[in-house]
């Protein structure tokens, strides 16, 4: 039988002592491997949230960056369409002058009442410019004294009108007529059909018959 010496004893004990310092050791390293696989989770968890944030915020600007290039659009579309519109309506309006004046000045050139021949021709003269009221101006005199001497009458009527062609101060317009003439040797002719062709000319804010023309 053996007996355990001294340094035996102290051997037992160191070995003792390294194997509760080996357990200390993996149990330390095992909380630092719980630490470090616990740590990117949290990284994890915290970074979703920013980048949904910033999934939304780019989503809200391309938004409002896509409303306001629409809203821009529009805007300049509705522009567009009302100044085409504007300027339909005055291109319109500017045609429809035109062929009134000529419309007009067909009529006062076609009647005339022997009783009232000195304003028929002065409405005639007011209405008319350029060449055409120098040459008119000229012939009224004359023209006055054969309508009173004949007591004649005429009624026009217009039967048909157009424009021919027109500038930005200028027109052309054909215009038809029938004209009624009595005169004291004759009271009851038949009306006449006459196709004039008018010019206009825009004079300050008015239009007014710069020459006339009859045609066959």
């Amino acid at each position: 039988m053996s007996v355990a010496t001294d340094s035996d004893v102290r051997s037992d004990d160191d070995a003792v002592d390294e194997v509760d310092e080996v357990d200390e050791v993996d149990e330390v390293d095992e909380v630092d491997d719980e630490g470090d696989t616990s740590e990117p989770a949290t990284d994890d968890a915290d970074s979703e949230p920013a980048a949904r944030s910033g999934k939304r915020t780019s989503a809200q600007r391309w938004a409002l960056l896509f409303s306001l290039t629409v809203i821009v659009t529009l805007s300049v579309f509705v522009g567009w369409l009302g100044f085409r519109a504007h300027q339909a309506q005055k291109a319109e309006a500017q045609r429809s002058q035109f062929l009134q004046v000529a419309r007009q000045g067909a009529l006062n050139l076609t009647t005339i009442d022997w009783q009232h021949a000195d304003a028929d021709v002065r409405r005639i003269l007011d209405g008319a410019t350029g060449e055409f009221y120098d040459d008119f101006a000229k012939r009224s005199r004359p023209f006055i004294d054969v309508v009173k001497q004949a007591k004649a009458t005429t009624v026009g009527t217009i039967t048909e009108a157009g424009l021919e062609s027109e500038t930005a101060d200028t027109a052309q317009a054909l215009v038809a007529v029938s004209v009624q003439t009595s005169n004291a040797a004759e009271t009851n002719q038949e009306p006449r059909a006459w196709r004039m062709r008018i010019y206009v000319q825009r004079v300050g804010d008015q239009v007014k018959v710069s020459n006339v023309g009859f045609v066959p």
